[in-house]
């Protein structure tokens, strides 16, 4: 068989069939007297054997070892860590498709690309125009970016979810304009204490916690808020950081 002859039998272009010689998965075949490469049956068997391989995915190093027969890798052995690479990627577009599918049942408006785990817990809370309650959630966003926020967002479910908290935002949101000195801090940072179940607090100090604060980040979380609501916000993470130590 010629070149085109055997190609066309394997269901292959003659092109890689030419660079399966190159990289030497297939042997040069003997050539006839008009220079024109000489295909046995044998050619044929190999040629389709690699395109076999290469169409489960196997790369051309793959395909060369499981060639090689005792030389190289056994193709049970290069099977198996393909179907272990696949089942990864499998899993990954399942996650993906589950995100988006929280995305598209989101409320228009609420198509943050957050994991499933935290859209579930927005979708549970109430609906708040509150601008601290907002900075809350952009928080949140932001531990999820980051990932390992999972084990937070179950325990958090009750207080998300609860219109009192709502409250405790207002009156936040009412220290926007307020002095760092206004009598209203103390009150309202030991109710914002009180919310807290103790859950929540094992779950965000927790030492085995696979995402960190960065250095410099509660600063730069105070920062965000006006100086009298920063004071209050202060005073929780203080109380927070005093119960780790205790």
């Amino acid at each position: 068989m010629r070149i085109g002859e055997i190609a066309g039998l394997v269901g292959l272009t003659t092109r890689a069939v030419r660079h399966y010689h190159h990289v030497g998965l297939l042997p040069e075949p003997e050539r006839r007297a008009n220079g024109y490469r000489s295909y046995t049956v044998r050619d044929a068997v190999l040629l389709a054997r690699v395109r076999r391989l290469t169409e489960l995915g196997l790369s051309l190093d793959e395909v060369r070892d499981v060639l090689a027969d005792d030389a190289g890798r056994e193709l049970a052995e290069v099977l198996e860590e393909l179907d272990a690479d696949l089942a990864r990627q499998e899993a990954e577009i399942r996650g993906r498709r589950e995100r988006l599918a929280a995305l598209r049942a989101a409320p228009p408006g609420g198509t943050e690309p957050v994991s499933p785990a935290l859209a579930a817990l927005l979708a549970g809370a109430p609906e708040t125009t509150s601008a601290t309650a907002r900075k809350d959630r952009e928080h949140l966003e932001l531990l999820d970016a980051a990932g390992g926020g999972e084990s937070l967002y179950a325990v958090l479910g009750p207080l998300a979810a609860d219109p009192a908290v709502l409250e405790l935002y207002e009156r936040l949101d009412e220290l926007h304009d307020a002095r760092t000195d206004d009598p209203r801090i103390p009150g309202l940072a030991r109710d914002l204490i009180a919310a807290v179940p103790d859950e929540v607090f094992a779950a965000v100090t927790a030492d085995d916690r696979p995402v960190r604060p960065a250095e410099g980040f509660k600063e730069a979380l105070l920062a965000e808020y006006a100086p009298a609501q920063a004071e209050v916000v202060r005073r929780v993470m203080d109380a927070f950081l005093g119960r780790g130590r205790a």
